[in-house]
């Protein structure tokens, strides 16, 4: 169908189970063990792989590592679709992070294959693997990961979103269970939020990574073009407007990209989007009431344009209907899937 729509924009032994005492010192080894780390020498460099099951706060992770938005995110499970590496350089060390796709354990499509090829190709080689999870739970998807990690390769149990957690005392037994699930390296309860926590990550990570040359400038951020940015900005903001009504195969692509000369702004950006559903009833709902939903998408997405690429945006979107698009191979391989 050609019809569209389109919106302009201008680890040690755990503690026996006891209480909030065991946790406390827990936390406080892996602490003293990370301040320890950041005392060495001499460049260190390596690649780490974030990896989980959908929605357990990957891409919010990714985000407060990098120290800047590179990530998307959302309510919306199955939001990250591609392999996206963040980069923070910190002393000696230079961090290199790829945050993966959560697994998908469901609905064998041509878009969820390459998902999990993607989420298989990044976890092949690395130097250190962070499993997240949300602390205190442990379901099925999360053991279907867990079944995919490799031995010899040193792996993280992030306990994240700690701060949801209201008895903490559960968790020094709940650790200890899976302790028994896999032989990780050292178990880090945490909230993705904290920035202390996030301080404590950097140093319990640092040590496992290779002594050598860092890989990328000391202020690059990301190795994802600005398109890409663009692209993925915009599917966020479709996402965050749309809620759980429309079904998380739509996509984005960007048509065109061009940085123009501007006499009165320092820098100058065109984009033309286009949001791909797979129905006419997707398409109506993208748009709203005469438009009004297909603008904030657009505006939002437009503002944060700007902040992301220090930059004038205009941004033009369009809304187009593919049928079927997430079980057709070549189109999602088109549409810029692996």
């Amino acid at each position: 169908m050609n019809n569209a729509t389109k919106d302009v924009a201008g680890g040690a032994d755990l503690p026996g189970p006891g209480a909030q005492n065991d946790l406390d010192a827990m936390l406080a080894a892996a602490g003293a063990s990370g301040a320890a780390s950041a005392a060495m020498s001499g460049q260190r460099c390596g690649v780490i792989a974030i990896v989980g099951k959908p929605n357990v706060g990957k891409s919010t992770l990714l985000n407060a590592l990098v120290g800047q938005k590179i990530s998307i995110t959302s309510r919306k499970a199955q939001t990250t679709r591609h392999r996206i590496t963040g980069i923070r350089t910190r002393g000696a060390t230079q961090f290199i992070f790829v945050d993966t796709p959560g697994f998908q354990t469901r609905h064998a499509t041509a878009l969820n294959k390459s998902l999990n090829k993607t989420v298989m190709g990044a976890i092949g080689d690395v130097d250190l693997i962070l499993f997240v999870v949300e602390a205190g739970n442990f379901t099925l998807a999360d053991a279907k990961v867990l079944s995919l990690f490799k031995p010899g390769i040193p792996t993280l149990l992030v306990a994240n979103k700690l701060d949801t957690v209201h008895r903490r005392a559960e968790i020094a037994p709940w650790l200890k269970s899976m302790q028994e699930r896999h032989p990780f390296a050292e178990f880090v309860p945490m909230s993705a939020k904290n920035k202390g926590d996030i301080e404590r990550l950097f140093g319990i990570c640092e040590k496992y990574l290779p002594e050598q040359g860092w890989w990328y400038g000391e202020d690059e951020l990301t190795d994802r073009s600005e398109k890409f940015l663009a692209s993925e900005t915009v599917r966020e903001k479709l996402f965050r407007f749309t809620g759980d009504e429309l079904p998380y195969t739509s996509t984005v692509v960007i048509d065109k990209f061009d940085e123009e000369p501007s006499k009165t702004h320092k820098r100058f950006v065109r984009v033309a989007a286009t949001i791909v559903v797979e129905r006419d009833s997707h398409k109506a709902m993208v748009i709203g009431e005469k438009g009004e939903r297909l603008k904030r998408i657009s505006t939002d997405a437009r503002m944060e344009l700007e902040k992301l690429l220090d930059a004038k945006v205009f941004l033009e979107v369009w809304v187009k209907v593919r049928s079927g698009w997430a079980d057709d191979e070549a189109r999602v391989r088109s549409f810029g899937y692996e």
